[in-house]
Order: structure tokens, then C-alpha cells, then sequence
């Protein structure tokens, strides 16, 4: 049978310079590792009495779904720093995109289906394991609440693909608000195609910011709405330690969604300057960096924009460097509101962000685990002492200082919808997970599917990970750090 999507294609009616018509290069022998349900039927896409050798055909491109657009899409962007003025989908095809059943359009993509020509040479394929990483990585960011792109279905390909060596291939369908990134107004300004830019200014705000429709300028109000969905989008990753990796231009969206999960992970042992990525040797992208970086992308979207703003550029630049100069504020307000939750806070106060800041210190100084801190706080609200809780004594200090500040705090009573009351230690259980996708289990997922062909793990861990504070007692191991022989410092992209 062939699965119906109900597809309505409002990619084609952007400029033909958006994107190039490709089909997807056929693999020797597909075979289903993963469909998500679930967001199918959210897509309208009714999977009901479909076969695992179906699903596994469309959703490796052998078999493509009728009315699909099959494109790839144009877009540069600056990679570390260095701008390249065409990179687009090299090892991606735009299979269409769907009104879902809230009314919101989504696009559904390929990742893995062969050579486009945008592929600069490469073969356009992927190799199994970055396919399994960013279904798994980005299902457990959906669950914990960040803005993300979603993983629809994984299929291995029954072929290999070189990169150090030969390594199982694998293709993963994602799903997203949109594809429109920093990139792909920088691929046109680079162009000075300005009929086309116009229109991607008019698709991204009828598509993610309607509210601006009637705006007197459309192309600031894009940039100071997509500054904000951004800057709340990284604030997140803060509170959550998470660490993209690769924050280059073409990894930007307009809609302030995370996505491409190449060389991310999230921290266990709380250090600023934290890195993973094996391609980002000078720490561009650490941790701490990611504000900062945010900031310098989103003036790369101004400069692409600037055009559109004023008949003259220049008359531009002041009212667009008002906007970027909001940038760090908005992140560390984003930020503040995010820890302060974390902590069990529900008010506040001026002293906050150094309460936080001084507990981030202490955590350092400590190698205290990020994630666990924050359940181990929880209980010391509950009552608890600190070493009861698992706290690391150099934590001591800072918590005298943290039940001093929740003293002055009102008493928590949150009516629940069974109409009783949660109390402060069930407010912040309620925003810090106990799971992540702890980067050594994910690695035991890639090892044991591309050493032998064994899905298992990957299951389990993507049951785990997609309920991040179910508390049961048979899963606990799966939120322990790493041991040291276990750790996985380095994570790599899937080009």
C-alpha cells in the first residue's frame, strides 16, 4: 500500500531560485528501524495498517509518496566564521510540507537519500549513526519542552558509506516549522536578489510570525521577532546543558527551532568552556559562547536584511543595530526566568542572577553534575539535607545562601487537576529532568546497531529519554553519569 500525505507543497510557490527538483538516489534494501506514530498522526498522516516494509520504502526515498515536492533547498551561510556563499541541501531532499492537524504547516525531509546539486562533491548519503543521534537527540528536546525539529521515521539502508571507514548507512525523515534558515536570506543578499528575499521575508512571517503581517517594516520586524524566538531558544539550552555544537548560519532558524543535531550533547560535569564538537577546535561554540554566537549570527541576518529595511542601507543599520544591541539582554532574562524556576523561585528578586551565577561557580569548582544538581536541590527543598540529597559538600556555602532567598519566597500551593497541592520540591521536579540523552549512551546505542545490527538499546533509550522525569526504579541507571572509562568527550557531524 502506499501511505497518503496529505501534502500541500507551499515550498513551490516560492521563487524556482529556492530550490532544485531531485529524487531520491534508491538504497539496495531499507529496512525500518523507528516510525513515530505519534507525530504522523499529528502530520494527518493516517499510518494505520501500513507495514514495517512499506514505511521503510517511503521513508528511505525508494518509494516517494505521490504529491511529494522532492527539492532540495538553496542556502549559504558562515561555518566557524567563513563564509560560503552556496552550501544547501547536499545530503537532504525536501519531501514536501502539510497543514498538521493544529493548522500549523511542517515540513517533512529526507536526510540521507543521495547526491543533489548541492552535494560539493560528497555522496549525500548518511552514515547510521548520526541518523540514530538526531532521532534521539531530537525527540528527547521535544519532550523537555525546547523548540525543536522532530524525527518521524529512521530506516537503515542495506548499503555502506565511507567516511574514516565503511560504516552502515541510514536515512532519518525529519520533520520541522520550516526550513528557512540565517543562511538562506544570506544565499540571495550574496546574490543581491532582492525579489526573492522579499518573498522569503513575506513566507517566513505568514508562517511563523502572522502577528506581523500588516508590519510597516516587514524586514526589521523579522529580524527583532526572530531575535526574541532565538534568544529564548538558546536561553533553554542554558538551562538544560545542552551544547549545539555547530551554531553556524545555515543552523539557524527563522522559526526558533532547534535543529541539526550533528556534533551537540549535553554537559555532565558543569564547565563553561565545554566543547564536543571534534570540528570546533577553538571552543567557538562552548557552552558559554552560545549568547554570544547568537548574537553574531542574527547580525549576519541583519546584513542580508538590511536592503529590504530602507531604500538607502545605510539608513538602516542604526535601527537594526538597536535590535541586535538587545540581543544579550534578552538571553540573560530568558535565562534568569529559566533558573529562576530551577530553583523552586517564583518571584523575584535583584540579587537573583548572582544566586545563580554563584551556584553555577560552586558547581564548577565542584565537577558537579548538571543535570542531578538540580534533582538533588529538590529534595534539600523537600527537606532533605544537602549530603541526604548527594550534594557535593562545596555546594555547602551557596545553600545557605539559596534557603536564605527561599525563605522570603511565598508558599508554593498549585492547585493540580486532581485539586490537590504541589509543593516547591514538585515545581522544580517538574522542570529539571532526571533523564537526558546522556552522551554515553547514546554511543552504546550506535556501537551495538552499527557493530551488530541491534536496535535494542536505541529503543530503550529513546523510551527513556522521551519521558525525562519518570522517576521509575528500573530506569534509574540510565541517569547516572558517565563512569570515567565510559565518557564521550568528542561528538562528530554526519557529513
Amino acid at each position: 500500500m502506499n501511505l497518503p500525505i496529505p501534502f500541500v507543497n507551499r515550498c513551490l510557490a516560492l521563487p524556482a531560485t529556492c530550490h532544485a527538483r531531485v529524487l531520491p538516489t534508491p538504497v539496495a534494501a531499507p529496512g525500518l528501524i523507528a516510525f513515530n506514530a505519534p507525530l504522523a498522526a499529528e502530520l494527518g498522516i493516517s499510518a494505520e495498517g501500513a507495514n514495517p516494509a512499506t514505511l521503510a520504502g517511503i521513508f528511505s526515498g525508494n518509494a516517494v509518496p505521490e504529491g511529494a515536492a522532492s527539492v532540495a533547498l538553496a542556502y549559504a551561510g558562515h561555518q566557524f566564521g567563513g563564509f560560503s556563499p552556496q552550501l544547501g541541501d547536499g545530503r537532504a531532499i525536501l519531501m514536501g510540507d502539510v497543514v498538521d492537524v493544529h493548522g500549523r504547516a511542517r515540513d517533512l525531509q529526507w536526510k540521507g537519500t543521495g547526491r543533489t546539486p548541492f552535494s560539493r562533491g560528497g555522496d549525500g548519503r548518511a552514515a547510521l549513526g548520526p541518523v540514530l543521534r538526531e532521532y534521539l537527540l531530537s525527540e528527547a528536546m521535544h519532550a523537555l519542552g525546547v523548540p525543536t525539529t522532530r524525527a518521524l521515521a529512521a530506516v537503515t539502508t542495506g548499503e555502506q558509506v565511507l567516511r574514516d571507514s565503511a560504516l552502515p548507512g541510514g536515512i532519518v525523515t525529519r520533520v520541522a516549522a520550516s526550513h528557512l534558515r540565517i543562511g538562506t536570506f544570506q544565499y540571495f543578499a550574496a546574490r543581491r536578489d532582492f525579489t526573492t528575499l522579499q518573498a522569503l521575508v513575506k513566507e517566513a512571517i505568514e508562517r511563523h510570525y502572522p502577528a506581523l503581517v500588516q508590519a510597516d517594516n516587514a524586514a526589521l520586524a523579522l529580524l527583532d521577532a526572530v531575535a526574541d524566538k532565538q534568544a529564548a531558544l538558546v536561553a533553554k539550552w542554558l538551562g538544560l546543558g545542552f551544547i549545539h555544537g555547530v551554531m553556524n548560519t545555515d543552523n539557524m532558524t527563522l522559526s526558533g527551532e532547534t535543529i541539526d543535531y550533528g556534533p551537540c550533547a549535553f554537559m555532565e560535569a558543569f564547565a563553561p568552556d565545554t566543547v564536543f564538537s571534534a570540528i570546533d577546535t577553538q571552543g567557538r561554540y562552548a557552552y558559554a559562547e552560545q549568547p554570544r554566537i547568537l548574537q553574531w549570527n542574527l547580525a549576519r541576518l541583519a546584513e542580508a536584511l538590511l536592503a529590504l529595511m530602507a531604500e538607502d542601507p545605510e539608513q538602516a543599520i542604526a535601527p537594526a543595530m538597536a535590535i541586535l544591541e538587545t540581543v544579550p539582554e534578552r538571553v540573560s532574562r530568558y535565562w534568569l526566568a529559566g533558573f529562576r524556576a530551577k530553583l523552586g523561585l517564583t518571584t523575584a528578586e535583584e540579587g537573583d542572577a548572582e544566586l545563580v551565577n554563584g551556584l553555577l561557580q560552586a558547581m564548577h569548582a565542584a565537577e558537579a553534575d548538571f543535570t542531578l544538581t538540580f534533582r538533588q536541590l529538590a529534595a534539600v527543598a523537600g527537606g532533605q539535607t544537602p549530603e541526604m540529597a548527594g550534594l557535593h559538600p562545596h555546594l555547602a556555602p551557596w545553600i545557605a545562601q539559596w534557603q536564605a532567598r527561599l525563605a522570603r519566597e511565598p508558599a508554593v500551593m498549585l492547585a493540580t487537576a486532581a485539586n490537590t497541592f504541589a509543593d516547591r520540591t514538585a515545581l522544580m521536579l517538574a522542570v529539571n529532568p532526571l533523564f537526558i540523552p546522556r552522551n554515553h549512551r547514546v554511543e552504546e546505542c550506535i556501537r551495538a546497531a552499527e557493530d551488530n545490527n541491534d536496535f535494542t538499546a536505541f529503543h530503550r533509550l529513546l523510551e527513556v529519554v522521551t519521558k525525562p522525569w519518570d522517576d521509575s526504579v528500573d530506569i534509574l541507571a540510565y541517569a547516572r553519569p558517565a563512569l570515567p572509562a565510559e565518557r564521550v568527550l568528542r561528538t562528530f557531524c554526519g557529513t
